[in-house]
């Protein structure tokens, strides 16, 4: 405040030499003859009250400006020091011995949810870490996610306050850094996962085509074809839903998804994004990816175990020809140089980890993988929907389509693999749908909190990976209840 006033002062000070002089000019053509001494006098007079008002006003208005200016920084400002060391207090977090030495797990985390990019398996990983260490999250009001597509804002968050602080932000949002900043400690890691823009565009399309009236349309079979073939008969940018059918990675990150690839702020916007985030995750490349989120996160193989989560058939699947391919490029030409720039540096990334040591790691993540799949999995993966005996654990499927696959759970599961893998994890809802209930089961975890003579024993399927729907429960109703009992409902997708 004292610098500004000084600011202020000298700009004042400048102002009244300027006015003084101007002042003696008028004095100095007053005194020219015909012009009386009293009259001189009146005017001078008037001119040095105008004058002193005026720099008072100028006062004034700087020292204004100056506590506005004050008061927009601390809104923008991470969560406040003292909420951030209360939020450290809360949590216990022992350090983990790596081949790089002794470090801290890192537990104040934002994950910017893309669509379409094997990101509800990460969020499982993130709600199992949380829970397991008892972490604070953001979580959405209300609905599954931060009211995507409008931009992310603090209100959307349950419960928010000014001021409260928070270790993980992990649902779906339009990402907005200066919102998402007030709610987390400045030394929090900033992680997103990104997905070829071709096969995103494949995949988003079959999953929202029917809720995006600009494609119905589209005649023939092949719509995706069809679309790709003359996109501009079948796009208008402020369309309803029309941000799934263009460069959704851009309109995800906040924005502008409309943009030309050689517009040159694509390139800015993307540089932005290199700034702020710490890591960025490739889904054609999940397990070298995992393999550098845990050492980046400080984290242990145990925490990065997972299950594919909302797998669509392999039927479902369009198999672009090269053509198509190009054109859902040149379509989604924003999206390629945001996945091409950062496909760059993540290799950059790999290269200073070590190729042969992060191939060992992805051979020891594959082989705990393929053990939990034994001890936890019947039929020895993912099944049609059709097929999944636990009509609870059905995951979410597009309108009028059922490409999802899901799992089947053991019955009788080693208490001792139960405990480890296999407990019940309270998660959240993580997308855009119809039903507003956050889903139950996330997926199999290391968790202690659960007694054999709680939840577990109680459960018919206790080892719970597919998401579930249902209203979010205290802890009480997570420990104690009954699986049997709990609300049943579709799950989400990705």
């Amino acid at each position: 405040m004292r610098h500004e006033f000084r600011k202020c002062a000298q700009h004042v000070e400048q102002y009244a030499v300027v006015e003084n002089r101007h002042s003696n000019a008028v004095i100095c053509r007053l005194t020219m003859p015909g012009i009386t001494g009293n009259k001189c006098s009146s005017v001078v007079r008037r001119l040095i009250l105008w004058v002193l008002l005026t720099n008072i006003i100028l006062v004034l208005y700087c020292l204004t400006n100056s506590r506005q200016g004050n008061n927009r920084s601390s809104q923008q400002s991470p969560c406040p020091l003292s909420g951030a060391k209360l939020l450290k207090k809360n949590v216990s977090v022992p350090p983990q011995s790596t081949t790089s030495g002794e470090c801290s797990p890192k537990v104040n985390i934002m994950f910017m949810k893309t669509h379409k990019t094997a990101s509800s398996t990460i969020l499982n990983m993130l709600f199992r870490f949380g829970e397991k260490h008892k972490l604070k999250f953001a979580l959405p009001n209300g609905r599954n996610d931060f009211s995507y597509p409008s931009a992310f804002q603090c209100s959307q968050v349950k419960d928010f306050r000014l001021g409260d602080c928070f270790n993980i932000v992990c649902n779906h949002m339009r990402f907005d850094h200066q919102e998402v900043a007030k709610l987390l400690p400045a030394d929090a890691v900033y992680i997103t996962i990104l997905r070829n823009p071709v096969d995103l565009f494949e995949s988003a399309f079959h999953y929202y085509h029917r809720v995006i009236p600009l494609t119905w349309s589209i005649d023939g079979e092949d719509k995706l074809a069809g679309f790709l073939n003359n996109p501009q008969s079948f796009y208008r940018a402020n369309a309803f839903n029309s941000f799934y059918l263009k460069n959704l990675l851009f309109f995800d990150f906040g924005l502008d998804n409309n943009l030309q690839g050689n517009d040159r702020r694509v390139a800015r916007d993307i540089n932005i994004l290199s700034k702020r985030f710490d890591l960025v995750l490739f889904a054609e490349y999940f397990e070298e990816s995992l393999v550098l989120l845990k050492d980046t996160l400080c984290w242990t193989t145990e925490d990065i175990l997972y299950f594919k989560l909302n797998v669509r058939r392999s039927s479902s699947v369009s198999h672009l020809t090269p053509e198509l391919r190009t054109k859902a490029i040149q379509w989604n030409e924003a999206d390629w140089k945001l996945y091409q720039h950062f496909n760059a540096t993540f290799w950059a990334r790999v290269e200073a980890y070590g190729r042969e040591r992060i191939k060992q790691e992805v051979n020891e993540l594959r082989r705990r993988n393929s053990e939990m799949m034994e001890v936890c999995i019947e039929d020895g993966g993912a099944v049609e929907a059709q097929k999944i005996q636990d009509r609870r654990f059905l995951p979410w499927q597009p309108i009028g389509e059922s490409p999802i696959l899901g799992y089947n759970m053991r019955k009788n599961i080693d208490p001792e693999f139960r405990k480890m893998w296999c407990c019940l994890h309270p998660g959240h809802g993580e997308t855009r749908h119809p039903n507003p209930h956050p889903p139950l089961c996330i997926g199999p975890t290391a968790c202690s909190s659960l007694t054999d003579s709680k939840t577990l024993d109680k459960s018919p399927t206790p080892c719970c990976l597919a998401p579930k729907r249902c209203n979010e429960l205290s802890d009480d109703l997570r420990t104690d209840t009954p699986l049997s009992t709990l609300p049943s409902s579709n799950g989400s997708y990705l």
